[in-house]
């Protein structure tokens, strides 16, 4: 399916304060939010990134929805699910759908000199795009692109204490030089009835589904830290950090590294 127009970029909003960090003496790990904050993951450089543009006004989409639940539950990919708004006007409004998600599926269509967006769409790793349905696409392009040294390359170490979180990106060595820190919170697993349009009747159940976007700032190749304050992951269903490189025209370029933030469980 085809949007029926392009839309303005986002504007992020800067939320985090960062400063210049001492190279890590160890390789980062990626540390799960329900642990106690002395505990880390063996986890740090996950296979990949895979961002799904996905509508509930879609038919083709709930094959690509059941998939990407898959994915979700997999330890070693990062997924989260972009509701986008164009299909609304088929009868039934997405319920889980923003502006913003809308918005950086249209970036991605500019970076890709792409003529036009789609639903589903699986964008793995920030570096190419593929029918969010098909698992064989899916699979092979994370598979494709972790061989060719197109993965996550950057290492990041989250770990908290009670009342922060803390991200420390790797260091890059030769490799890239310049990315952005961009914070993406998601909702817990939802299951929502379609009352309407062309999956009415359906109740289908949502993973991941993303409900805001920030840039937390700049990551310069070198060893950094940057703090999020506890507060806004408790409120929250969780967040992913991306580590993103952004093209001279601002468009979201390559991801270099990638980490879940878990939303720490009640006492």
């Amino acid at each position: 399916m085809v949007s029926p127009g392009p839309l303005r970029l986002a504007a992020f909003a800067l939320v985090l304060s960062a400063f210049a960090g001492t190279a890590l003496a160890a390789e980062p790990e990626t540390s799960k939010g329900d642990k106690p904050q002395s505990e880390k993951t063996a986890v740090d450089r996950p296979l990949g990134v895979v961002e799904l543009f996905t509508s509930q006004g879609c038919s083709s989409c709930p094959p690509a929805d059941e998939f990407f639940a898959e994915l979700a539950g997999k330890d070693n990919i990062i997924a989260l699910a972009y509701h986008v708004n164009y299909w609304d006007y088929l009868g039934w409004q997405d319920t889980l759908s923003t502006k913003e998600n809308t918005e950086r599926q249209y970036d991605y269509m500019r970076a890709f000199n792409s003529r036009s967006v789609y639903t589903p769409q699986a964008v793995i790793n920030g570096r190419n795009h593929v029918n969010g349905a098909s698992r064989k696409e899916v699979d092979g392009a994370l598979a494709r692109l972790d061989r060719t040294g197109e993965g996550m390359r950057v290492g990041i170490k989250v770990s908290r204490t009670s009342d922060r979180v803390m991200i420390d990106a790797g260091d890059a060595g030769n490799g890239p030089s310049d990315a952005h820190v961009v914070i993406v919170y998601f909702d817990p697993p939802q299951t929502i009835s379609i009352g309407q349009g062309e999956n009415s009747g359906r109740s289908l159940t949502y993973w991941n589904a993303v409900s805001d976007i920030q840039t937390a700032g700049m990551w310069h190749g070198k060893a950094q830290r940057y703090e999020l304050p506890m507060t806004e992951i408790a409120k929250r269903g969780g967040c992913a950090v991306l580590l993103q490189s952004v093209g001279k025209d601002g468009m979201p370029g390559p991801i270099l590294g990638a980490a879940f933030i878990r939303k720490p469980e009640p006492l």
